[in-house]
């Protein structure tokens, strides 16, 4: 996203100048003409200023900074002097520096929401938005702690979805290496002594054989091709066109599409309430929300609602054109419209969701677990029976 430098005037005629990160020039113009600023020059700056150079800043490092600092706030604590407090307490060197150019920027005229823009990697546009709105308002100790309780269910939401995957995926890897090497070194061993043994072996025995002669033969170009194809893949996911085709591909999946669909709506909901709750403008929260969703179905439905609001539509008409949100949401974002409690309304479905959510992924660890049981039994130990098969068979013939 652009980072752009600007020049204006309060009404009282003071100057005031920053550094802001927006996607498009005309919502910079529109955010600072609703902070009652007269714009002198706007100009885009060649370089993104971005201050963070090493170390991985974890989210429970800004939950617990953004709930400490309101609290600061909310006790009188000047700005300058909570930063400078949060600095001697944390440990870790990375968000210390960072925290101490910010320190540093606001002691030299920035704005908190200037000097957070100026570390995107951390803090991301929707956190300085949010803090922007709270400094216009003055309630940046109420959107501080906001901002902590969005990031705390924001982040629990995804872990529970990751920690739903985790287990299927571990399992149906180890079985996957279990099989290659069952075919590359002990298939091979069995078939030297059923060559020794002499006679006709089974069929399910034969094709095993087969199976793994092709593999070891053929091991090197299935492997170069696997890993050529994951490459072009990835590299088409990355496309604009590639990543909406691989989202839309997810959330029409037989078993995982409904999650993935009501952990986005989820997601979309508690964003855009959080928000619209702090007063940010509805243009410039539809845009976070969109580029925030991950995933590019999602994202574009919210930019045909950007468009539509442009044109003097409301919010839940284009919503229900693209399709991508479920009735029952477009309706009551509908009545929120409606009724001027949009906010109220977009909470009440995001933890509608969220719950949605937790029940999915119960139902999908236990759906799976018998899945993966059945899987494993058929594979591993089809293999197993087929390498056998060749012992029994010699077993009666020895009895006769």
């Amino acid at each position: 996203m652009p980072i752009f430098k600007y020049i204006a005037k309060e009404l009282t005629g003071k100057t005031v100048n920053g550094i802001l990160e927006y996607s498009d020039k005309s919502l910079l113009v529109e955010a600072l003409r609703k902070k009652d600023l007269i714009i002198i020059s706007i100009e885009e700056t060649a370089k993104r200023r971005s201050v963070y150079t090493g170390g991985s800043v974890k989210l429970e490092e800004v939950v617990i900074f953004s709930r400490q600092l309101a609290t600061m706030v909310d006790s009188g604590i000047p700005l300058v002097q909570a930063l400078d407090i949060l600095c001697e307490q944390i440990e870790k060197p990375a968000f210390k520096s960072i925290l101490s150019k910010i320190k540093d920027d606001i002691e030299t005229g920035s704005s908190l929401s200037d000097a957070l823009a100026r570390h995107p990697a951390v803090f991301s546009t929707l956190y300085v938005n949010m803090v922007r709105a709270g400094e216009s308002s003055g309630a940046l100790d109420d959107i501080l702690d906001r901002l902590a309780s969005y990031l705390e269910k924001t982040n629990t939401l995804q872990r529970k979805v990751k920690s739903s995957l985790v287990y299927p995926v571990v399992v149906i890897t180890m079985a996957m290496l279990i099989t290659l090497v069952m075919l590359l070194k002990v298939i091979p061993t069995f078939k030297g002594i059923f060559s020794m043994l002499g006679g006709e072996l089974p069929m399910p025995t034969r094709i095993l054989i087969f199976v793994s002669d092709t593999i070891r033969q053929m091991f090197l170009y299935v492997a170069s091709g696997v890993a050529v194809a994951v490459f072009a893949l990835k590299k088409y996911a990355k496309t604009p066109q590639g990543k909406e085709n691989f989202d839309r591909m997810l959330l029409s999946m037989p078993v995982l599409g409904p999650l993935f669909r009501k952990v986005a709506v989820a997601k979309f909901t508690r964003t855009f309430s959080t928000l619209v709750k702090s007063g940010v403008p509805i243009l410039v929260s539809l845009e976070i929300v969109g580029k925030t969703s991950g995933n590019a179905v999602i994202e574009k439905a919210v930019e045909s609602v950007r468009t539509g609001i442009k044109e003097g539509e409301n919010i839940a008409d284009p919503l229900a054109k693209s399709g991508a949100f479920p009735p029952m949401v477009v309706r009551m974002i509908k009545v929120g419209e409606q009724t001027g409690e949009l906010e109220k309304m977009l909470t009440k479905i995001a933890d509608f969701y969220e719950d949605q959510v937790d029940a999915a992924v119960s139902g999908l660890t236990s759906l799976i677990e018998p899945l993966i049981i059945g899987f494993l039994g058929i594979v591993i130990g089809g293999i197993v029976i087929a390498m056998f098969l060749p012992v029994f068979k010699l077993t009666e013939i020895v009895a006769r």
